[in-house]
């Protein structure tokens, strides 16, 4: 198998995905190409991975290039972990230049303005990047993690709907990491299912496996006392803080935390999540820094403190890693590679495909989350015919936005920008949004100076 890593200068990604390949023994005779345009990062990571090989004898090949097409031809995946440019101080400008202009959103990354401005920096250059795969290694598996990745996915499939293009994301490792402790059993014992949007997305059925019972009442009884005290960021950062000791977090399957720590803030991280869970009866599978990007009232009831605090952490932790290559499992990605080449036909609990109809109460051109079994040919989505139609709306809400930044990253037409922000559910004010797409196009005119 001919695996490509578009973004494997980035140590974190790079080093993961290449444990990860590394320790699969179903895989082994791989050929592994890193791809990044930053030489040194790459040259750097391709050094340590070259020893790892040389060291542990293990039968893979590797090889490095800032040339993606020079790797591309025939390739079986492509691996897309990419950012453009400096993403905090780009983040920064998401995230505020909108809330001076009178918009109340709380996170700035994914959805609301934020998202948007976000997405049209990220989406054409990923565009672009399959572009290429289409030209060199059409049938190739895509897995994409990067972000937005609602608006990636959608507007990739828009322009190639035959790509076998997938959007990954680590948040359904929150349902493993609480689930066991609240029911009182091993995680294994659990039968679930969620779907949505990305970050956007909620527990649809629960089962034990040994008493084939439903485990969803349980869930909705128990699940308030549990996260009523469970430690949010702002516990954690006071810790880090304290103890000067960095606390691994994300995407963990299990919990991470010192013993018996107990939240200074009841519904730490929580508190748009709590309003969700009493009132639509339903365990989102993201914390308010997510969700809270794609609802209109979110502002009003989320854990803000949590969010900045977390967003401190991010960076601090980003800052402090040291990543390495280790023959153990981070990310989802192998499982699936190896499904595919024994076409398993298991059942994979998150990936962000081509709707169709697999949650009929959302557009057929929108990419949701949904559970999909794995086989040789493709992944086969698992469908919802009776998605919870209150949750539903709130996902109608924002898929026009999906809509409009896909043709606008499509078109490359401005106006297009316009109107993804007046229909944006975050977005309550109308007269100064024509200027503020002004301002950040002129802010971030080396990614966004293509839309006319």
């Amino acid at each position: 198998m001919k695996i490509v890593l578009i973004g494997a200068g980035s140590a974190q990604f790079g080093f993961g995905t290449l444990g990860d390949l590394f320790q699969s023994k179903k895989l082994v005779g791989s050929e592994i190409c890193l791809v990044d345009i930053d030489a040194k990062a790459l040259d750097h990571v391709y050094a340590v991975a070259k020893q790892f090989l040389e060291t542990s004898k293990l039968p893979f090949t590797i090889k490095a290039t800032t040339d993606r097409n020079e790797v591309l031809k025939d390739a079986d995946v492509v691996v897309i972990s990419i950012e453009v440019g400096k993403r905090f101080p780009l983040w920064d400008e998401d995230w505020t230049i909108p809330q001076q202009y009178g918009i109340h959103q709380v996170y700035g990354e994914n959805g609301g303005p934020g998202g948007v401005f976000h997405a049209l920096r990220i989406t054409p250059v990923i565009v672009q990047i399959c572009d290429d795969i289409n030209r060199l290694c059409p049938s190739a598996w895509v897995f994409n993690y990067s972000n937005p990745m609602t608006a990636i996915t959608t507007t990739v499939l828009r322009k190639y709907p035959d790509m076998k293009f997938v959007g990954m994301c680590h948040e359904i490792a929150s349902l493993e990491r609480y689930l066991p402790t609240i029911l009182e059993t091993p995680f294994e014992n659990l039968s679930l299912r969620a779907a949505g949007l990305n970050h956007f997305s909620v527990l649809l059925e629960a089962s034990f496996k040994d008493s084939k019972k439903d485990a969803y009442p349980s869930i909705l009884e128990k699940a308030p006392a549990f996260f009523e005290k469970e430690p949010g960021y702002s516990d954690i950062l006071s810790y880090v803080l304290k103890n000067k000791e960095i606390l691994q977090t994300e995407g963990r399957t299990s919990r991470t935390l010192p013993k018996g720590m107990v939240s200074a803030k009841q519904w730490a991280d929580r508190t748009l999540f709590k309003e969700i869970l009493e009132t639509y009866h339903l365990l989102p599978i993201t914390s308010d820094s997510h969700v809270g990007e794609y609802i209109s009232w979110a502002h009003e009831v989320s854990d803000h403190k949590g969010i900045k605090d977390f967003y401190t952490f991010y960076q601090m932790m980003l800052a402090h890693v040291e990543p390495k290559i280790e023959l153990t499992v981070h990310e989802r990605l192998v499982k699936i590679l190896e499904g595919v080449v024994e076409d398993s036909m298991y059942e994979e609990p998150a990936v962000n495909i081509l709707n169709g109809s697999l949650i009929q109460e959302l557009p057929s051109w929108v990419a949701v989350e949904v559970p999909a079994t794995v086989h040789a040919s493709g992944l086969k989505g698992i469908s919802f015919s009776n998605y919870p139609k209150g949750f539903a709306a709130l996902l109608r809400n924002y898929c026009g936005v999906y809509d409009l930044t896909a043709e606008a990253v499509l078109t490359k037409k401005k106006e297009y920008v316009v109107q993804a922000l007046l229909s944006n559910p975050i977005v309550s004010v109308y007269r100064n949004i024509p200027e503020l797409v002004e301002v950040m196009i002129q802010r971030q005119n080396q990614w966004l100076g293509y839309l006319q």
